[in-house]
Protein backbone atom coordinates (compact mmCIF):
# COMPACT_ATOMS: atom_id res chain seq x y z
CA UNK A 1 0.00 0.00 0.00
CA UNK A 2 1.43 3.24 -0.89
CA UNK A 3 1.93 5.89 1.82
CA UNK A 4 0.40 9.22 2.01
CA UNK A 5 4.13 10.51 0.45
CA UNK A 6 3.65 8.70 -2.39
CA UNK A 7 0.64 9.16 -3.31
CA UNK A 8 0.62 12.78 -2.85
CA UNK A 9 3.69 13.01 -5.42
CA UNK A 10 1.54 10.69 -7.96
CA UNK A 11 -0.72 13.20 -7.55
CA UNK A 12 1.32 15.90 -8.01
CA UNK A 13 2.10 14.44 -10.92
CA UNK A 14 -0.83 14.21 -12.62
CA UNK A 15 -2.28 10.47 -11.09
CA UNK A 16 -6.04 11.38 -10.65
CA UNK A 17 -6.56 7.92 -8.91
CA UNK A 18 -3.62 8.46 -6.60
CA UNK A 19 -5.55 11.51 -5.52
CA UNK A 20 -8.73 9.50 -5.38
CA UNK A 21 -7.42 6.93 -3.23
CA UNK A 22 -5.83 9.70 -0.87
CA UNK A 23 -9.07 11.02 -0.28
CA UNK A 24 -10.76 7.60 0.44
CA UNK A 25 -8.03 6.77 2.92
CA UNK A 26 -8.87 9.85 5.06
CA UNK A 27 -12.81 10.55 4.65
CA UNK A 28 -14.35 8.93 7.05
CA UNK A 29 -11.97 10.86 9.64
CA UNK A 30 -13.05 14.06 7.90
CA UNK A 31 -16.19 13.08 8.52
CA UNK A 32 -16.21 11.68 11.88
CA UNK A 33 -14.77 15.12 12.12
CA UNK A 34 -17.99 17.52 11.39
CA UNK A 35 -20.04 14.74 12.48
CA UNK A 36 -19.51 15.18 16.33
CA UNK A 37 -19.81 19.50 15.63
CA UNK A 38 -22.70 20.31 13.49
CA UNK A 39 -26.21 19.58 13.04
CA UNK A 40 -26.46 19.55 9.75
CA UNK A 41 -24.34 19.89 6.18
CA UNK A 42 -21.72 17.28 6.73
CA UNK A 43 -21.47 16.48 3.28
CA UNK A 44 -20.73 19.50 2.06
CA UNK A 45 -18.12 20.44 4.98
CA UNK A 46 -16.22 17.28 3.52
CA UNK A 47 -16.41 18.49 0.07
CA UNK A 48 -15.47 21.84 0.83
CA UNK A 49 -12.69 20.15 3.21
CA UNK A 50 -11.31 18.18 0.30
CA UNK A 51 -11.71 21.04 -2.45
CA UNK A 52 -9.73 23.14 -0.31
CA UNK A 53 -7.22 20.40 -0.25
CA UNK A 54 -6.87 19.82 -3.79
CA UNK A 55 -6.43 23.76 -4.30
CA UNK A 56 -3.57 23.84 -1.49
CA UNK A 57 -2.10 20.38 -2.87
CA UNK A 58 1.12 22.40 -3.47
CA UNK A 59 1.66 23.60 -0.24
CA UNK A 60 2.03 20.50 1.90
CA UNK A 61 5.40 20.50 2.79
CA UNK A 62 5.81 16.73 3.72
CA UNK A 63 3.42 14.12 2.62
CA UNK A 64 3.61 11.92 5.89
CA UNK A 65 1.88 15.12 7.51
CA UNK A 66 -0.72 15.33 5.13
CA UNK A 67 -3.51 13.97 7.86
CA UNK A 68 -2.45 17.51 9.67
CA UNK A 69 -2.66 19.23 6.29
CA UNK A 70 -6.33 17.55 5.86
CA UNK A 71 -7.38 18.33 9.69
CA UNK A 72 -5.77 21.90 9.64
CA UNK A 73 -8.33 22.75 6.61
CA UNK A 74 -11.12 21.19 8.12
CA UNK A 75 -10.60 23.44 11.31
CA UNK A 76 -10.64 26.40 9.03
CA UNK A 77 -14.02 25.07 7.32
CA UNK A 78 -15.50 24.51 10.80
CA UNK A 79 -14.60 28.41 11.70
CA UNK A 80 -15.84 29.72 8.59
CA UNK A 81 -18.98 27.62 8.76
CA UNK A 82 -19.74 29.06 12.22
CA UNK A 83 -19.37 32.29 11.12
CA UNK A 84 -21.40 32.24 8.70
CA UNK A 85 -24.09 30.47 10.10
CA UNK A 86 -24.29 33.57 12.18
CA UNK A 87 -23.42 31.27 15.20
CA UNK A 88 -20.40 33.67 16.12
CA UNK A 89 -18.34 36.70 15.19
CA UNK A 90 -15.80 36.82 12.84
CA UNK A 91 -12.98 37.28 15.52
CA UNK A 92 -14.55 34.99 18.18
CA UNK A 93 -12.69 32.79 20.19
CA UNK A 94 -13.16 29.24 19.88
CA UNK A 95 -10.94 28.88 22.62
CA UNK A 96 -13.92 30.00 24.67
CA UNK A 97 -16.91 29.03 22.73
CA UNK A 98 -18.06 25.68 23.08
CA UNK A 99 -20.34 23.73 20.40
CA UNK A 100 -23.32 23.89 22.72
CA UNK A 101 -22.96 27.67 23.49
CA UNK A 102 -22.92 28.10 19.59
CA UNK A 103 -26.03 25.91 19.93
CA UNK A 104 -25.01 23.89 16.31
CA UNK A 105 -24.58 20.19 17.95
CA UNK A 106 -25.61 17.69 16.14
CA UNK A 107 -28.96 15.66 18.27
CA UNK A 108 -28.32 12.78 15.89
CA UNK A 109 -25.43 11.05 17.52
CA UNK A 110 -26.51 7.94 20.26
CA UNK A 111 -24.17 6.55 22.64
CA UNK A 112 -24.20 3.20 23.00
CA UNK A 113 -23.36 3.30 26.48
CA UNK A 114 -24.26 5.81 29.51
CA UNK A 115 -20.27 6.55 29.83
CA UNK A 116 -20.17 7.42 25.55
CA UNK A 117 -23.22 9.70 26.22
CA UNK A 118 -21.86 11.66 29.04
CA UNK A 119 -18.73 12.26 27.27
CA UNK A 120 -20.19 13.07 24.17
CA UNK A 121 -21.97 15.85 26.05
CA UNK A 122 -19.10 16.91 27.99
CA UNK A 123 -17.16 17.02 25.07
CA UNK A 124 -19.20 19.36 23.31
CA UNK A 125 -19.54 21.80 26.24
CA UNK A 126 -15.52 22.67 26.68
CA UNK A 127 -14.09 25.08 24.48
CA UNK A 128 -14.11 24.07 20.84
CA UNK A 129 -10.51 24.47 20.37
CA UNK A 130 -10.33 21.82 23.70
CA UNK A 131 -12.72 19.43 21.83
CA UNK A 132 -11.09 19.52 18.47
CA UNK A 133 -7.48 18.78 20.40
CA UNK A 134 -8.78 16.01 22.63
CA UNK A 135 -10.56 14.32 19.38
CA UNK A 136 -7.52 14.24 17.14
CA UNK A 137 -5.46 13.40 19.94
CA UNK A 138 -7.16 10.25 20.92
CA UNK A 139 -9.73 9.72 18.24
CA UNK A 140 -7.27 10.08 15.12
CA UNK A 141 -4.11 9.32 17.29
CA UNK A 142 -1.95 12.87 15.78
CA UNK A 143 1.09 12.98 17.07
CA UNK A 144 2.14 15.99 19.10
CA UNK A 145 3.92 17.18 15.91
CA UNK A 146 1.11 16.85 13.60
CA UNK A 147 -1.31 18.77 16.20
CA UNK A 148 1.40 21.42 15.82
CA UNK A 149 0.81 21.97 12.23
CA UNK A 150 -3.10 21.33 12.40
CA UNK A 151 -3.36 23.95 14.75
CA UNK A 152 0.16 26.41 13.98
CA UNK A 153 1.79 26.45 17.33
CA UNK A 154 4.98 24.69 18.77
CA UNK A 155 5.19 21.35 20.09
CA UNK A 156 5.60 22.46 23.65
CA UNK A 157 2.41 24.80 23.66
CA UNK A 158 0.55 21.78 22.31
CA UNK A 159 1.34 19.56 25.27
CA UNK A 160 0.50 22.21 27.90
CA UNK A 161 -2.63 22.90 26.39
CA UNK A 162 -3.47 18.36 26.08
CA UNK A 163 -3.55 18.97 29.83
CA UNK A 164 -5.46 21.83 30.33
CA UNK A 165 -8.39 20.62 27.47
CA UNK A 166 -8.07 17.03 29.67
CA UNK A 167 -8.75 18.78 33.01
CA UNK A 168 -11.62 20.86 31.13
CA UNK A 169 -13.38 17.22 30.11
CA UNK A 170 -12.77 16.04 33.47
CA UNK A 171 -14.53 19.00 35.03
CA UNK A 172 -17.68 18.90 32.63
CA UNK A 173 -17.87 15.37 33.31
CA UNK A 174 -18.26 16.18 36.63
CA UNK A 175 -20.84 19.14 36.40
CA UNK A 176 -22.96 16.83 33.75
CA UNK A 177 -22.71 13.82 36.26
CA UNK A 178 -22.16 14.69 39.79
CA UNK A 179 -21.22 11.48 41.30
CA UNK A 180 -21.95 7.57 40.99
CA UNK A 181 -20.70 4.76 39.00
CA UNK A 182 -21.06 6.19 35.66
CA UNK A 183 -19.06 9.34 36.47
CA UNK A 184 -16.27 6.97 38.00
CA UNK A 185 -16.28 4.57 35.35
CA UNK A 186 -15.92 7.43 32.72
CA UNK A 187 -13.12 9.35 34.25
CA UNK A 188 -11.01 6.03 35.08
CA UNK A 189 -11.50 4.55 31.80
CA UNK A 190 -11.48 7.72 29.86
CA UNK A 191 -9.16 6.19 27.04
CA UNK A 192 -11.12 3.31 26.32
CA UNK A 193 -14.49 5.17 26.28
CA UNK A 194 -13.27 7.70 24.08
CA UNK A 195 -11.97 5.31 21.30
CA UNK A 196 -15.17 3.08 21.72
CA UNK A 197 -17.58 6.69 21.19
CA UNK A 198 -15.16 6.63 17.97
CA UNK A 199 -16.13 3.90 17.07
CA UNK A 200 -19.74 4.52 17.51
CA UNK A 201 -19.12 7.98 15.66
CA UNK A 202 -17.59 6.19 12.90
CA UNK A 203 -20.88 3.61 12.55
CA UNK A 204 -23.43 6.37 12.49
CA UNK A 205 -21.31 8.14 9.65
CA UNK A 206 -20.76 4.73 7.78
CA UNK A 207 -24.54 4.09 8.05
CA UNK A 208 -25.61 7.13 6.23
Amino acid sequence: MRSDLELLEAWRGGDRAAAGELFDRHAESIYRFFANKVDRDVEDLVQITLMACVKGRDRVADGAHFRAYLFGAARNVLRTYLYKRGRMREDADLGVSSICDLGVGPSTLIAAHEEQRLLLEALRSIPVESQLLLELRYWEELSTEELALVFGVPAGTIKSRLSRARKRLERALSELHSAGAVLESTRTNLDAWAAGLRDQVSRIVASR
